[in-house]
């Protein structure tokens, strides 16, 4: 009778021991909910929490599970900073242009008229004091972790139903338009909204606007444009380079292992290389594409680009007024951008 209890204790103790291996093992496993603003088959920025969440997954061999859900899903496209900020999910893939809402000086972290090029651009969000310590500590006061890992070249600058012969007809336009962009066309009469990228083809169809932009030739071709507004336009003077983030609530991080923290960030700077290539390389297609569908792509003339800098420049000057932190940035920036410009105007050939 003995010897019978004492090796039942002992099969109880094993299996005890087993049964709490397996219980570890299964508590270091991590399970994120991470929404997208973008579809994924939006070319160029919609794979991008895919491609993360993939990455991560391979790295951490599953222990590290991110499921992307699409627009709606959680939440609506660009409406995602206050379920961050209150960990109703754990992530969401957008851009600080969405947030321009909470704090004007997001939108300065995600692009602006007459803006860098992507290298510059690049390179101050990465210097010192620049736009990822800037961006960090405005984010950190709503507990949210900020992650730049996404950066595009440049965009168009509207797409029309009819061709623009003088800015005079932007005025009582309904246009969707994005960031400090948006502030620069309402100087000319256009009655702007920012919609998600999914919203806009809907409310051009059903003429709830006149006309958009959202980005580059191949993103908006995902989305139709060119079967309703035949006359495309460049340079995108409103973004010369625009970056994206991923948002984490902030407890959601500080309860990863380290090891897992390391493989988010290398799976978010690895995303940059992607996504930038993707943006110069599909945009010649698109638009030779466009054009056999009837598109015109066209240009606007000297003239006009100093008249939108013009208005930018009055734009600007208000913002810097209106709001501390961004003065503060452009105070940084133009330090940044002065410096710059003793390399800059000198290491590359003139187009």
């Amino acid at each position: 009778m003995t010897h019978k209890l004492l090796k039942a204790a002992a099969l109880g103790l094993v299996g005890a021991m087993a049964f709490g291996v397996a219980g570890d093992a299964e508590a270091k496993k991590v399970r994120w909910k991470m929404h997208s603003a973008f579809a994924e088959n939006i070319a160029v920025i919609g794979p991008v929490a895919h491609r993360i969440a993939d990455s991560v997954r391979r790295m951490s061999d599953g222990d590290f599970d991110i499921k992307v859900f699409e627009p709606g899903a959680l939440a609506g496209g660009y409406a995602y900073y206050d379920p961050i900020s209150q960990g109703a999910f754990d992530a969401a893939y957008g851009t600080p242009g969405a947030n321009q809402g909470k704090n004007s000086a997001f939108a300065f972290l995600s692009t602006w008229p007459f803006g860098p090029g992507a290298l510059e651009f690049n390179a101050w969000m990465l210097s010192e004091g620049g736009g990822v310590d800037i961006a960090t500590e405005l984010y950190a006061k709503d507990n949210i972790k900020y992650f730049y890992c996404m950066m595009i070249p440049p965009e168009t600058s509207g797409w029309f139903r009819e061709p623009i012969e003088s800015l005079d007809q932007l005025k009582g336009l309904k246009m969707r338009f994005f960031g400090m962009g948006a502030k620069v066309m309402q100087k000319f009469g256009v009655a702007t909204q920012q919609l998600a990228g999914g919203d806009i083809y809907p409310a051009l169809e059903l003429g709830t606007i006149d006309a958009t932009e959202f980005s580059m030739p191949a993103i908006d071709r995902t989305l139709g444009f060119y079967q309703i507004a035949k006359y495309n336009y460049f340079p995108g003077w409103h973004q010369q380079s625009t970056t994206g983030e991923i948002l984490v609530n902030m407890d959601s991080w500080n309860a990863l292992s380290d090891p897992h923290k390391a493989m988010f960030e290398s799976a978010c700077d690895a995303n940059m290389k992607h996504e930038f290539a993707d943006g110069e390389a599909l945009q010649a297609a698109a638009m030779i594409a466009n054009e056999k569908d009837g598109v015109t792509n066209m240009t606007w003339s000297d003239e006009v680009i100093a008249q939108f800098r013009a208005k930018w420049e009055e734009v600007l000057q208000e913002e810097i007024a209106a709001n501390p932190d961004v003065a503060s940035l452009w105070d940084h920036f133009s330090k940044f951008h002065a410096d710059y410009q003793v390399w800059g105007t000198r290491g590359y050939l003139k187009p």
